[in-house]
């Protein structure tokens, strides 16, 4: 067995657990958008929204809609909500022009930015009826981006829990990585897997269409993303088994998920050595040069992205911070199980939010390092805390060995130019 440190004597899985349901300060998941477009080659996501819809995708996104050639927005008009108008034949009409001018869409979401009783549209009724009037020259899926129905990350979740059904059924004994990653991301998990011999590996999400994976009683699958339960769900719904790992970041995280990998394919130590030691040793010098700057320095995670847990084990473990609360949208024992192994006990563990409470709490607390969303920094700046955006963890690469040095600097950084800050105004 590859050495690794052990565990915490105690971790947090079996902690308690402080539910918070109240106000929520979270980005809409509408903005899953901005990546998975970026990442499914022969996508389109059609937005099924008013004006407001269209302005956060284009504020979100830095662009004008369909400037960027693969989203864009169906506007829903006064008389579209009153109920007033055929919205079906709309957008019937609205998508036939849509795969006239781009013939080469292969896939297209119709994304609901409000619940059907908002929009008066069943957009799960519009794709079943679009897939088979374009069939099989597209796939129209449908799933909901609305923010009163999701936080920041689920609109990839619900994504790709709308395409499992409807992926191919196989026999075949195969690995499927699922949650979007970079490609360069990508392509470094999967050299390391193909030079252990473990194959075939699929991706969930595909770059393009016809690479999407097959799912059946002998599929394997292991999640890079920490906020995919509904798709993890469906995926054991068809049949496939969940291989149970901490999330790769970080040298120690992605060593245990590589390995829980490893295991399961029976590869052999001696292998598992040779291919991982390189970048092993990489990535904990790339760590170390920003660790000394975290260390004994304490963090306060409010809820955002559910990457929260696997984070937190990241900075204690291989950084000696402190964390004093990890709160996170919701909190997927099954998923996130391995991380809360070994995280020690200590922190508050919170899931949902309320806003002003978990606000008392940081104030109360004041942490070297608050990570929050972006409605909350600028504030919390104000008082004198020091604060590092969530958002930032979900869109720069940050999983496995390569990036793990990039991943400690995100949080180097803040309290960097804090101490900087300090220095230059003493002179």
């Amino acid at each position: 067995m590859t050495d690794l440190p052990p565990p915490p004597v105690k971790g947090c899985r079996e902690a308690p657990v402080l539910r918070e349901f109240g106000q929520r300060e979270v980005f809409c998941g509408l903005t899953g958008i901005i990546w998975l477009h970026r990442k499914m080659q022969d996508a389109f996501f059609l937005v099924v929204g008013s004006r407001t819809c269209a302005h956060l995708l284009q504020s979100a996104a830095g662009v004008m809609i369909f400037a960027e050639p693969r989203f864009g927005t169906a506007l829903l008009e006064e008389k579209d909500l009153a109920g007033l108008a055929d919205a079906n034949a709309e957008l019937d009409r609205e998508v036939d022009r849509l795969l006239a001018r781009r013939p080469d869409i292969r896939q297209l979401f119709l994304v609901g930015s409000c619940p059907s009783e908002v929009i008066k549209l069943d957009l799960e009724r519009a794709a079943e009826r679009l897939n088979t009037r374009h069939a099989p020259k597209v796939r129209v899926a449908s799933y909901t981006g609305a923010g009163t129905d999701t936080t920041f990350t689920q609109g990839e979740d619900t994504c790709l829990a709308a395409l499992v059904p409807e992926l191919d059924k196989t026999d075949a004994r195969e690995l499927v990585l699922v949650g979007a990653l970079p490609d360069v991301v990508e392509d470094q998990a999967l050299a390391l897997l193909n030079a252990m011999g473990i194959g075939p590996v699929r991706s969930l999400p595909a770059r393009r269409l016809e690479d999407m994976p097959a799912i059946g009683p002998n599929t394997v699958f292991a999640l890079t993303q920490p906020f995919l339960g509904e798709t993890h769900g469906q995926l054991i719904r068809r049949g496939a088994r969940h291989i149970a790992a901490p999330f790769p970041f970080g040298e120690e995280g992605t060593t245990r998920w590589l390995r829980a990998i490893a295991d399961e394919f029976g590869v052999p130590d001696d292998l598992f050595e040779k291919v991982t030691a390189a970048p092993r040793a990489r990535a904990r010098k790339a760590v170390a040069a920003h660790a000394e700057d975290l260390r004994g320095k304490s963090i306060f995670f409010l809820p955002d992205s559910q990457l929260e847990p696997a984070l937190a084990r990241f900075l204690t473990r291989e950084c000696g911070m402190t964390a004093v609360e990890v709160g996170t949208p919701f909190l997927h024992r099954g998923i996130m199980g391995p991380d809360l192994d070994l995280l020690a006990e200590g922190p508050v563990l919170s899931e949902g939010q309320d806003v002003d409470r978990q606000l008392d709490r940081v104030r109360a607390a004041r942490p070297d390092l608050t990570v929050c969303g972006l409605g909350l920094a600028n504030p919390l700046e104000a008082e004198g805390l020091t604060t590092k955006w969530a958002i930032e963890l979900v869109f720069s690469p940050v999983h496995f060995y390569e990036q793990a040095g990039d991943l400690a600097s995100l949080f180097a950084r803040p309290l960097n130019r804090k101490r900087l800050l300090k220095l230059e105004a003493a002179e």
